[in-house]
Parts: C-alpha cells; structure tokens; sequence
C-alpha cells in the first residue's frame, strides 16, 4: 500500500465525522476573531535571544514606511494637488502577460508596460496590486489604489489602517513577483543601456524581498507592515511560494535573473532554504494527525490565524495544493520535505469529496448532490476536528456552507477542484521519490 494510501486511513480513522458528508443540523460552530499583528508587545514574550532580529525587523519596516511616505511627498512642490489615485482593475485586467511568446517581449508594447511598471515600483522596492500596467503613475500619485471607501469599521478586519495609504509593497494577488519576472523577460530582450532601468528595477525587488523576508524565513502580506491579518505569513496567492521561486531563480541566475550581482544571488539562495523550512514548520498537525497548510500563520508561533471576516483560522485545501506544488518542484528534497510531501498528500486524498457540486441554483451558489460529479474540497477546515467550516461577513464560522449568506456564498469558492492538481503531480514525484 502506498504512504499516501496508509495516512489517509489514519486521517479518516481519527476523525470523528466522514470528512465532507454534511453535517445532520447546520450549526453555527463560533465566531471569527481577528489576527494580531507584529508589535514589539509579542515581541517582547520571546526568549531573550531569540528577540533581537525581530526587534531589528519591526524597526526596518517602520523606517521605510517614513521613507516611503517622504518619498512620495517629495515628488510634489509643497502645496500642488496630486494626480488621482490609480483606478483599481481585476486580475485579469492588468495586462502584465507572462506567458506571451518568447519574441513579444522584444516588442515596443512589451517595452512600453516594461516602463509603466517601473514608475509603480514604492520606494521600498515592492508593487502594489490591480492595475493597468500599462499606465504610467504620474508624479504625486499614490502607489496603491482609492482605498477611501473602504469601511472604518472595527468589526471589519479588512479595514485599513491607512486609507490612504495601504498595500504600498505587497505579495497578495500575484504582485511584485509578476512585476519581477516581467521586467527580467523583457530585459533579457535590451542587453544594453535600453534595458538598465527594467534590471536596475528587478535588482530592486530582489532587495524588496529579502528586506521584507522575516527572520524566520516567512513573508507577510504587506511590507512594510500594516498590522492585522497582513503581518501573518501569507501562504494564500501562494505568496511565499512565489517569492522563494523568484529567488530560487535569482540564485540560479535562471529565468532572465543572471544580471543579478553574486552578492544578491547567494543571499537569495539562504532566503529560499529559509522560506522551506518556514513551510515545513507550518504543515499543520492536531495530536497525532498531520493534516496540510493554512491559509496563513502568526509570524511568531507560526500557527493557523484569521484574514477577514469570513476566513477562519484553518487548514486551508488551496494553500495546500500550491505549498505542495512548490516543494514537489524542488530538484533535491530533504527527508523533512518528503515526509512533509506525502503528509499533505494524504491529507488531500482523505479529504476529497464525490458525487457532490457547489453550484449556481435559484437560491445563488450552494453544495448539491450529484452523482458522479468531483472530486472537490471544502476551501477550509477545522484545525481540530478537521470538518470543513464556512465563514461569513458578520464573523461567524458554520459547518454548512448552505447556512451562510447567500452573498458570501456567491462571492467566494467555498469548494474547489484544484487540489486534484496537486494529487496528480504526487503521482509522478511519488514514483520518483520511493
């Protein structure tokens, strides 16, 4: 019997409930409670020796926020109106291609988004997130997007600090590493004084990440830091993944990164091997159940921690699914990296639902019976009894996703297929890692 196969047996054993089956009363199990950001308070309950690089951190970060602010101040005389902020776009709407055909990156459109890009570039070095790439920021105008409507409401854990300043440097929905790896393949095009300011701008996020890296080899959301949720160690968008790839690549001088200076590529190559081992360190287990990722840790503790409203502490299948993606591409695996591997493997196959959708009916999106359809895998689950959990805006956490609003039903995926991808690429690794 393969491991996976023996683990999944243990999984669903120590489970009270058939993972997935639902519940027999919908209930409304807690409430969501906010995550704490880093401050020198939960700084100071750590062992004496282990406070100064995190003492060190925490200051870096606060000077470079005044840094940046000055900076942006600076671009206008004292008293001249600055330009709009940005209009915010989807996804998709960004038009920052990564996988166009080798010889468009040559083009004077590449070219052109290459040099908008660099003037959204924050002083810190990061980017912020949802914009046209292909509009120059103007000078004066903020890095980040219109924030004022967002609501100051201390129940709404999405609420910024700053609305007018906020995820000014940032991994979340794919930002600063997409900004990276463009810039590097358009630069690969323009070997000379053409192409200096696009590597001088990826040196620069080079140095982003390894700033904005924690001693323990984890990234928040923001940096610098905002506080809240966005202090936590982000494995949601993948975004320590993505920004150990880059640097994987950086140490490597591959994927357009070998301009890089040596002195930047060994540091990028420590930064990499620290952010594995903050991913291990994270794999979540309850007792004696090895289970797969959250969606994000406490920096400190490195346990499970909320994001907003409707996104409980847990263990996360999508988080999952891209953590072991990323570790199954390493080309040397340790014993701790295999055996972290097949945990998560097994946790994804003792979790997968049959003959069950989450689809569109007259009352919006809901879990139905449908013989044949799957697999799928609740977006989140307990840490404790491994149940899936659903959340909703007013913070509280329920065991059906049918009990909670038909708002946050239709406005998130509470059950996903992509963990398959990751079963089918443990197919292949696990044939090759014995």
């Amino acid at each position: 019997m393969k491991p996976v196969r023996v683990l999944s047996a243990i999984l669903l054993a120590t489970t009270s409930v058939a993972v997935g089956l639902p519940p027999a009363r919908a209930e409304v199990i807690r409430l969501n409670t906010p995550a704490v950001g880093l401050t020198l308070d939960r700084i100071g309950a750590l062992p004496d020796a282990e406070r100064e690089p995190w003492i060190e951190y925490l200051a870096r970060s606060q000077a470079q926020m005044q840094a940046d602010r000055a900076s942006l101040a600076a671009e206008l005389p004292a008293g001249a109106t600055p330009p709009p902020p940005p209009q915010a776009v989807g996804g998709s709407q960004t038009h920052l291609p990564l996988d166009q055909p080798e010889a468009w990156y040559a083009t004077a459109e590449a070219r052109a988004v290459a040099d908008a890009v660099v003037t959204f570039q924050t002083p810190a070095g990061g980017w912020s997130k949802n914009q046209d790439r292909r509009i120059a920021r103007l000078p004066g105008q903020r890095f980040s997007n219109d924030a004022e409507t967002m609501e100051q409401n201390p129940a709404n854990f999405d609420a910024p600090a700053d609305r007018f300043w906020t995820f000014v440097g940032t991994l979340d929905n794919n930002a600063t590493w997409s900004e990276m790896r463009f810039l590097a393949k358009v630069a690969a095009h323009a070997p000379g004084p053409q192409g200096d300011a696009w590597r001088a701008s990826v040196i620069k996020g080079v140095q982003y990440l390894l700033n904005a890296q924690y001693p323990n080899g984890g990234w928040p959301q923001i940096w610098p830091l905002e506080g809240g949720f966005h202090d936590s160690v982000t494995f949601n968008d993948n975004a320590v993944a993505q920004a150990a790839m880059v640097l994987r690549d950086v140490s490597h001088g591959e994927e357009g990164f070998d301009f890089v200076p040596a002195e930047l590529e060994a540091r990028a190559a420590e930064a990499t091997k620290k952010a594995i081992d903050v991913i291990l360190a994270a794999e979540v287990r309850y007792g004696d159940r090895i289970m797969g990722w959250p969606q994000q840790v406490e920096p400190l503790r490195l346990v499970p921690t909320s994001a907003r409203n409707y996104e409980p502490r847990s263990v996360a299948s999508g988080e999952t699914t891209d953590i072991l993606i990323f570790l199954m591409g390493e080309p040397d695996p340790s014993p701790e990296m295999k055996a972290a591997i097949r945990a998560g493997a097994a946790w994804l196959e003792a979790t997968q639902v049959h003959d069950k959708s989450f689809e569109m009916t007259d009352d919006g999106r809901k879990l139905i019976d449908k013989p044949g359809a799957g697999p799928i895998w609740s977006r989140n689950y307990d840490i404790v009894t491994g149940q899936p959990i659903f959340g909703d805006k007013d913070q509280t956490i329920h065991d059906d996703v049918n009990g909670i609003s038909v708002g946050r039903r239709n406005g998130y995926s509470w059950w996903i297929a992509s963990p398959q991808r990751a079963l089918d690429a443990y197919t292949a690794w696990s044939r090759d890692n014995p």
